[in-house]
């Protein structure tokens, strides 16, 4: 069974970068698309950003747009989020996920697996 485990969250002071990751326990990871969401307290589980199986495609929400780098390093079943210039409004709990096939998506029905989450908290 794929298992998905989250690092890297913690505090940060606003304007700050912190470096997310996701590693997966096994070498399926590297046929699917993933993802990361993220969830703030009282809000849905929204989209943060995604990258395709082969890394060649991503995509990003709005809010992160020139902020996040999404990546991966299919060798170490290993996922990243690069977070800078970081806002209170960043503040959530991040989700690493694995789409259900190679392409990309930004619909959470379309991913079916996912870590327990890391939590990013931003002071300002």
């Amino acid at each position: 069974q794929v298992q998905l485990v989250e690092s890297g969250g913690g505090l940060v002071q606003a304007g700050g970068s912190l470096r997310l990751s996701c590693a997966a326990s096994r070498r399926t990871f590297m046929s699917y698309a993933m993802g990361w969401f993220r969830q703030a307290p009282g809000k849905e589980r929204e989209f943060v950003a995604t990258i395709s199986w082969s890394g060649d495609s991503t995509n990003y929400a709005d809010s992160v747009k020139g902020r996040f780098s999404i990546s991966r390093d299919n060798a170490k079943d290993t996922l990243y989020l690069q977070m800078n210039s970081l806002k209170p409004e960043d503040t959530a709990l991040y989700y690493c996920t694995r789409a259900r096939g190679g392409q990309i998506y930004t619909t959470p029905a379309l991913y079916d697996t996912w870590g327990q989450g890391t939590q990013v908290t931003v002071s300002s």
